[in-house]
């Protein structure tokens, strides 16, 4: 855990974004700026907040998938229904650098506050819009969630095995890509701004994050026209690569290379594979993967998944165990390498939480320097920081346009 106050060394300290995202896309952008020193101000509407509050489990009232992308934030809670929350909003974006939307293609038009209709007055304003096909094509103003992205995407198609059918991956990685891209764009767009002395207007959908992590799947198409099929924990091109049974459960074990191929060999005792006119190169034991799985597989029940990892470890052969979330979080590994953050969170007491992977100067210390906010815990201070004056403060209060969370259950941030 880092000092709230300890962002002066963080490469984007000073930078300003205005967060009018909710779920899992826009937050998870939002988050990986504010990991990297941008103040992010969360806009969350009355009367209830991000509506992924709402979604369980929960510890102590506090929603997991909230908690799960919400850290280094300040949130203001804002009744979009009232009249003057359409110019709050214009007023606020002439005080940020960067605004963050993700609602349903035409919404941000609608409430006049288009990129077109505040560029004008707001040149420098980088703004990025996420949604879930683009705006362009004959789906550019549907809604999109990460279940249909994945489907649509054709990612679905390649993940699971014959038996099983289609799969979705585990985590929603539609949003959570689409997050990760628009931050990185987001990037580019900082330092383009850098040369131009003008923002620009950055779009990202669900279905374009994903179409583009289809990868050498998707190229296999693009180039031969093969269409890919579902493989399992077998890798599509390369063999032998994937799960194996030992003695005591599964595991994995990764041989890409033809001197790892030889050096598998060796440790299982199988040299004359080598030699093996169905296994000489990786294309014939790709053809072959079937048979060649069997005779490794009955090798490999002699021993423990530990004996194994040991012994392919020990000539440079990547393998390990097949971790279940409890055994990952748990791991000397993860907890060493700063994956886990802790905070105290002023509801729940000490918090843990994922860490941003990202290793550089001012991350020494883990990258939580906020607990993922309350709704409305921060509504004044973002105020004043916006630019408003002690009266206009009281009067927005006053007039319910904004909510500010009792000062007696919130820490001094």
């Amino acid at each position: 855990m880092m000092s709230a106050e300890d962002t002066s060394r963080l490469p984007l300290a000073g930078v300003r974004v205005l967060d009018l995202t909710r779920a899992l896309a826009g937050p998870f952008c939002t988050m990986i700026l504010a990991d990297l020193g941008a103040d992010v101000f969360k806009v969350e509407p009355l009367p209830n907040g991000d509506f992924i509050r709402g979604w369980g489990p929960f510890d102590s009232g506090e929603s997991t998938y909230f908690l799960s992308t919400n850290r280094n934030k300040k949130s203001i809670a804002l009744d979009f229904r009232n009249p003057q929350s359409s110019a709050l909003l214009r007023q606020w974006l002439s005080n940020v650098d960067i605004v963050v939307e993700n609602f349903t293609p035409g919404v941000m038009k609608s409430m006049g506050l288009d990129f077109d209709a505040v560029s004008a007055e707001c040149p420098k304003l980088i703004y990025a819009s996420i949604s879930g096909f683009g705006v362009k094509g004959p789906l550019g103003s549907m809604p999109g969630f990460d279940q249909v992205a994945q489907a649509y995407s054709g990612l679905m198609s390649v993940t699971g095995t014959a038996e099983s059918g289609p799969v979705r991956v585990g985590v929603a990685i539609g949003d959570l890509t689409s997050g990760m891209w628009t931050a990185i764009a987001l990037l580019a767009a900082l330092r383009a701004r850098e040369n131009s002395g003008r923002g620009q207007k950055v779009e990202l959908s669900l279905l374009g994050s994903l179409v583009s992590l289809l990868s050498v799947q998707g190229q296999r198409y693009l180039s031969l026209k093969e269409v890919p099929q579902r493989s399992g924990n077998d890798h599509p091109v390369i063999a032998p690569y994937g799960v194996f049974h030992a003695m005591d459960g599964e595991f994995s074990i990764a041989p890409a290379t033809p001197e790892m191929w030889i050096r598998l060999c060796a440790v299982l005792g199988l040299e004359e594979l080598t030699a093996d006119p169905r296994f000489v190169d990786n294309a014939t034991r790709a053809t072959h993967r079937a048979v060649l799985k069997e005779i490794i597989g009955a090798k490999l029940k002699a021993r423990t998944r530990s004996d194994w990892m040991t012994r392919l470890q020990n000539v440079g052969i990547p393998c390990g165990p097949i971790n279940s979330i409890a055994d990952v979080l748990e791991d000397e590994q993860v907890r060493q390498s700063g994956l886990i953050d802790s905070i105290v969170h002023p509801q729940l007491g000490k918090l843990e939480l994922l860490a941003s992977p990202i290793q550089m100067a001012g991350l020494e210390n883990g990258s939580t320097r906020l607990p993922p906010p309350r709704f409305g815990e921060h509504t004044e201070q973002i105020l004043m920081a916006l630019g408003h004056s002690d009266a206009e403060v009281e009067r927005l209060l006053d007039q319910g346009v904004v909510f500010q969370l009792a000062l007696e259950t919130t820490e001094d941030s």
